[in-house]
């Protein structure tokens, strides 16, 4: 769920929309899906994406009871997510091993789930509690406790919420609007979570890094650099930095003619999708 960043929020009216719907996420960069339990299909739909979409980490969502969290596993359900905290099938999540991550929007249903032994909670709904600020203070006692907000979070402020290192992933129903799964607009559905991705990762460039062949041709680089563009030097052991957007390197380093600095929130989650994309990373 950490990797995913993102857990989309699937209504599906008919089973046969849940594998292609699943496809086009995935295709799209978001591996992760929680098909909730407000309509009649949705068991059937879980079984579809477990048994047929490997790539594909399908959870229960809108559980209510114990009898509807043994059904949703006995689907092939890997996560269970609840509106609200209910002891009986948190208790029986951890028995099994399944993972399960409760509603909690008040600092009781919190103690209560910290109590039983989690680490995960769903702030529900995000939004209309309070949002960001409403979440910081309520988390200030649980410093062992991680989040996944869920309800009223959009492309607009998703980028907040994940800014906050004790926010583990968001759910979000933009991703998969009711609109396009009427039409079987998937390729619609990929794009939409294409750019979830690219919204929460966040990249952007930071500075350009340029190889010189030695410290007098660098030094030279970046006093023409500061000259012309007024910004301020920074020399360092192995470079000298003209503001942020210019870095010359005193001896060549890696790469052929330099370097390119892309900075993201989270280099982890970057590592893991820009891989799926089929980038390659030298980790050393």
């Amino acid at each position: 769920l950490a990797n995913s960043i993102v857990v989309p929020v699937v209504v599906l009216d008919k089973v046969e929309d849940a594998i292609p719907t699943a496809k086009a996420m995935a295709a799209g960069g978001v591996d992760t899906m929680e098909i909730t339990f407000r309509t009649a299909c949705a068991p059937e739909a879980i079984k579809a994406v477990a048994e047929n979409c490997p790539e594909v980490l399908v959870g229960a969502g809108t559980i209510l009871n114990l009898e509807q969290c043994k059904l949703a596993v006995e689907m092939g359900a890997k996560f269970i997510v609840s509106p609200g905290f209910d002891a009986a099938v948190v208790s029986w999540c951890i028995e099994k091993g399944i993972a399960v991550t409760p509603g909690c929007v008040t600092p009781t249903e919190i103690t209560a789930a910290v109590n039983m032994g989690l680490k995960v909670v769903k702030f529900f709904p995000a939004e209309p509690s309070g949002g960001l600020n409403m979440l910081k203070a309520m988390a200030a006692p649980y410093g062992g406790v991680r989040f996944m907000p869920t309800g009223g979070i959009s492309p607009s402020n998703v980028g907040d919420y994940l800014a906050w290192n004790r926010i583990i992933a968001c759910g979000g129903s933009w991703m998969v609007p009711a609109k396009m799964l009427a039409e079987g607009n998937f390729e619609g559905i990929k794009k939409l979570a294409r750019e979830a991705v690219d919204t929460m990762l966040n990249l952007r460039f930071t500075h350009l890094g340029v190889n010189c062949r030695d410290e007098d041709e660098c030094r030279g680089a970046a006093a023409t650099a500061t000259a012309l563009f007024g910004m301020p030097s920074d020399e360092l052991s192995m470079s000298i930095f003209a503001g942020t957007p210019l870095e010359f390197m005193k001896a060549p380093g890696r790469g052929t003619m330099g370097h390119v600095a892309i900075a993201t929130p989270s280099v982890d989650r970057a590592v893991y999708h820009l891989s799926r994309r089929g980038a390659k990373f030298d980790e050393s």
